[in-house]
């Protein structure tokens, strides 16, 4: 594995960096008081191919290697957390589900606006008794002729409020047997598929999170992705590369935590000099600059092993869980290092400290992530 960067990986976290600070950090603050997600952002970000970082061309996309995507989220995240969530989301469990199970004509009809960026999309599992523990889904897909009716409930969406496409994870049943559960793509505007509130979150609050239901919502035979009762087997690989988006997006808060107080403790003077120059604040620095160079390092082995077709479980998941409390860490830091200015709106280090807290809750809790981890370990 390369432990520096290619000239085009680092020509992309140049490209990105410098789009994001030009669009993405003027509107960060905005996102946050309103909730409101910026389309005419989004559209731009669809020219330069960001919704389809590692689709390949030939579907509309930018068709990256694993580590490039994964510095493209971190630069947008750093920037702005919540259009960073659009993007890793969008990229790793909507686009990428569809490149890798669907048929030529599913990708033919749904992937290739999402990596256009012409249509959002989700991935849709969670649901009222149904988070970490997927066997629990009650939404449920029940075949008719050349249909599958969908009755259920999805909460917690990320993107739902602007999405077009959703991948619906629901129990198939027919008459004669239960088979598990499956995969369908569902269009916003099919009848019976409704979306409800915004959610008013805690961080995070540019995207538009929202409850996604289904009321005999009629979807076709050819709309289903993968096998039927193939759900467990497209969840659990998708999961992997959803927790390196999580993961990427966690290192990007937290180098932005750590770019804003090193700012901070060099213009702050107590006892007569800048309060960089104590050794407590220097002590904080050091140990959350090393912990975001070896969360990266975990991301790119990651990375590294998924681009060489290697099972790469265990090491999405040590970079997920690591990154994601890295991040809160760093910002809980972060604020400290500011002190009342930091409990405060006047400076975007309280805005980090809320937005990193749900990167150790989504795309598996950080409890998960240990299960998947020693699962790993002891199976070796």
């Amino acid at each position: 594995m390369r432990l520096e960067h290619t000239m085009k990986q680092a020509v992309i976290r140049r490209s990105v960096r410098k789009f994001a600070e030009r669009r993405l950090v003027p509107a960060a603050v905005e996102m946050d008081r309103t909730g409101h997600f910026p389309r005419d952002i989004a559209e731009e970000m669809a020219m330069l191919q960001y919704f389809g970082l590692e689709i390949p061309a030939v579907y509309g996309g930018a068709g990256l290697d694993s580590i490039s995507a994964a510095i493209a989220i971190e630069e947008i995240s750093k920037a702005n957390a919540a259009v960073g969530l659009c993007v890793s989301v969008h990229n790793s469990v909507a686009a990428s589900p569809v490149y890798f199970f669907g048929n030529e004509e599913q990708r033919r009809r749904f992937l290739t606006p999402l990596a256009r960026g012409e249509k959002i999309g989700t991935f849709c599992l969670t649901e009222p008794n149904a988070g970490s523990d997927a066997s629990s889904l009650e939404t449920n897909a029940l075949r008719e002729g050349k249909e599958y009716i969908l009755n259920g409930n999805k909460i917690f969406v990320t993107n739902g409020g602007i999405s077009g496409i959703n991948l619906i994870f629901a129990k198939t049943k027919d008459v004669e047997k239960d088979t598990g559960f499956s995969v369908f793509i569902v269009e916003s505007e099919r009848e019976g598929l409704e979306k409800g509130p915004i959610e008013d979150l805690m961080g995070m609050r540019g995207n538009p999170v929202c409850p996604i239901s289904f009321r005999d919502c009629r979807v076709p035979l050819e709309n289903r992705l993968g096998d039927e009762g193939g759900g467990l087997k497209i969840a659990l690989s998708t999961l992997c590369g959803g927790r390196l988006g999580i993961a990427a997006q966690a290192v990007g808060i937290a180098q932005a935590s750590l770019e804003a107080s090193i700012k901070y403790a060099k213009e702050r003077r107590q006892f007569g000099k800048a309060i960089a120059g104590f050794g407590a604040i220097q002590d904080w620095l050091a140990e959350v600059g090393t912990r975001i160079e070896a969360g990266r390092l975990l991301i790119y082995r990651a990375c590294d092993l998924k681009e060489r077709g290697i099972n790469y479980t265990k090491e999405s998941a040590m970079a997920k869980v690591y990154a994601s409390e890295i991040a809160v860490d760093a910002t809980r830091i972060g604020v400290q290092i500011h002190g009342g200015y930091g409990y405060t709106k006047a400076y975007p280090i309280e805005r980090f400290y809320r937005d990193a807290k749900v990167c150790e809750i989504y795309e598996g809790t950080s409890e998960v992530q240990r299960m998947v981890i020693a699962r790993g370990l002891l199976s070796g």
